[in-house]
């Protein structure tokens, strides 16, 4: 790494932290590592997980419990050399509180640096369009049953949601979702055990739908469908974030990102699993985008009692506001930076009007394309695929390789390279294939769908 001083007029140089509203209001350093934890656990394990017996469809068991797998040892190992390439980045006198200047300084690109904020505004924005989309559906579900002939539609819902979200908004730094995102992390383990013994029980119940895990006949059909599949994946276990989330450690925040990143590792391992398994055991190739709405189908009895399935879904809807937060915060950052005056206090007027308007019109945005483009599977795939690909599967192997230099003979040399290749590759392809299945369902549906695409 680069030990000068940036140069002045660099767009990544180190900027004084009183002077800069974004790292005041918005990355405050204030948190305990378990505060960390929380914000990871909400960041990664979400309601996206209900998703993973869709992505197996496209694999078959053997193929996704591999892909699941992998995927969780390399994202954990990715996240631990993030953790350490910020650590090594603060003893030098350079503590980083974003991916953006972390990359570009580390690179010592200019090019970087607007390339992790596109990147990075890819992930968010496609994650608060999904969380708001998949809340939305929540409420209809919930709707659907207790006025079957209702005349709501999915897209009156994602405006009740958007409102909601425009309330939550305000919340004025990421440390203050930390009792949000310890709530989240809970529901997290409810609705996924929940989830479990209803897929357990629909297998037993008469009305169980006939088994069948076969892949599609067309090998061309099957190669981009696992491609999808692997997409879908990396966007569940990824989260483009985590300098943001180290950066609201209070310092020295050496060492302390381990303890959160254990933390949170836990809760997949017990969430993961269980849910692709069951779910992909009961529905097979007919898995659902959303495992709820394979549990409660449209047309013939529901597959699971309405008391057990209603509370999962009141679950997910709560923490995916917590979800919608968390992966706005980057935005609100980069918002707060460029309107606040530091000097004026937080909650000043000067202050307090900006944010309010800004934010508001962030998450009306987000609102609009929910309801005009309701792909929620496509959405995961090419969000994974574009956005957290590069930042989780090859940066940080980069930026561990420039930093601590590892000898060339060395086995931590080789595997990072290979992981960079490896992922760049699947990156391409899932991108492609993600993309490619986005433009069939555009061409299928009409906007403002009632109903959520698979």
């Amino acid at each position: 790494m680069a030990e000068e001083a940036a140069a002045p007029n660099s767009p990544f140089q180190e900027i004084n932290r009183e002077e800069d509203a974004g790292a005041a209001f918005v990355l405050e350093s204030k948190g305990k590592w378990y505060h960390a934890g929380f914000h990871l656990t909400t960041a990664i394990v979400g309601p996206t997980i209900l998703t993973l017996p869709y992505a197996f469809r496209g694999l078959g068991w053997w193929v996704g419990f591999l892909c699941l797998t992998a995927m969780g040892v390399v994202t954990f190992y990715s996240y631990y050399l993030m953790s350490l390439v910020l650590d090594h980045c603060e003893k030098a006198g350079r503590r980083h509180i974003r991916f953006r200047e972390l990359a570009a300084d580390v690179l010592g690109s200019g090019w970087m640096f607007y390339f992790v904020i596109f990147i990075q505004t890819a992930i968010n924005t496609g994650i608060s369009i999904g969380a708001i989309l998949l809340a939305g559906e929540c409420l209809q579900i919930m709707y659907s049953n207790l006025f079957p002939n209702g005349a709501l539609k999915l897209y009156h819902f994602i405006a009740m949601v958007t409102v909601i979200m425009i309330l939550l908004s305000q919340f004025p730094s990421f440390h203050s979702l930390r009792h949000i995102n310890l709530g989240s992390l809970v529901l997290s383990l409810a609705y996924t055990f929940i989830v479990v013994a209803a897929c357990i029980n629909a297998g037993a119940s008469k009305n169980a739908p006939p088994r069948d895990y076969s892949l599609e006949s067309s090998a061309s059909s099957r190669v981009f469908s696992a491609f999808t599949s692997i997409s879908i994946i990396a966007s569940i276990y990824g989260n483009g974030i985590l300098p943001e989330i180290q950066a609201t450690l209070a310092p020295p925040a050496a060492g302390k990102m381990v303890k959160g990143l254990i933390m949170c590792y836990a809760v997949i391992f017990l969430t993961f699993y269980s849910a692709a398994v069951s779910g992909y055991w009961v529905f097979g190739n007919k898995s659902n985008s959303n495992i709820l709405n394979s549990l409660m189908p449209d047309e013939g009895p529901p597959l699971a009692p309405v008391w057990l399935v209603g509370p999962a879904i009141v679950f997910v809807l709560l923490q995916l506001f917590a979800i919608g937060l968390v992966y706005s915060q980057v935005a609100y950052e980069i918002m707060e930076r460029k309107s606040a005056d530091v000097s004026k206090g937080i909650f000043s007027k000067r202050n307090l009007i900006p944010r309010i308007i800004l934010r508001s019109l962030y998450v009306i945005v987000c609102g609009f394309f929910a309801a005009m483009l309701p792909f929620f599977g496509d959405i995961s795939a090419v969000v994974g695929a574009i956005g957290f690909i590069p930042l989780d599967f090859v940066l940080p192997m980069l930026l561990y390789n420039i930093t601590h230099k590892p000898k060339k003979s060395s086995l931590a040399y080789w595997v990072n390279n290979s992981i960079i290749i490896v992922f760049t590759c699947v990156g391409i392809l899932g991108a492609f294939s993600s993309i490619r299945k986005l433009v069939q369902d555009a061409k299928e549906f009409k906007l403002f769908s009632s109903d959520v695409v698979d």
